[in-house]
């Protein structure tokens, strides 16, 4: 159903440097870039290697909130691993704890999921929701 999602993001090349490593370990890589320092308009674009974004970072430093209580990305991960590396990727490139990885049986019995504040405030989670 979704084409793409994008986050506003107040310093965009923090940001870039939080989500390629944090996307990295999903197995997404920086797919576009409109990074020119000092400048607005600038965006990146993440997506599957040979593919089209599927999440956009676009900088607003003058007029960025993040959404309310109840809104998160989740995204798909290959196996528990990758979850594990998310969430480690995540807190060593200035994101915050929101539930460190692990079952999360009382939303299925293979909910295996990590949860993350971005910089900026947006909640993030990594999924893996299958018997390994």
């Amino acid at each position: 159903m979704l084409h793409h999602a994008s986050l506003g993001v107040y310093d965009i090349e923090r940001s870039a440097a939080f989500y390629d490593a944090t996307l990295a370990a999903l197995g997404c890589i920086r797919v576009w870039d409109d990074i020119r320092p000092g400048q607005t308009g600038q965006a990146v674009g993440y997506g599957p290697p040979g593919g089209g974004d599927k999440l956009a970072i676009k900088h607003r430093p003058d007029g960025q909130r993040t959404p309310g209580p109840g809104f998160h990305l989740a995204f798909a991960a290959p196996n528990r691993q990758a979850v594990d590396l998310f969430y480690a990727a995540a807190i060593s490139h200035g994101g915050r704890d929101n539930g460190r990885p692990g079952l999360r049986s009382h939303y299925g019995e293979n909910y295996y999921a990590a949860f993350v504040m971005d910089p900026d405030g947006h909640a993030l989670e990594a999924v893996f929701n299958s018997a390994e």
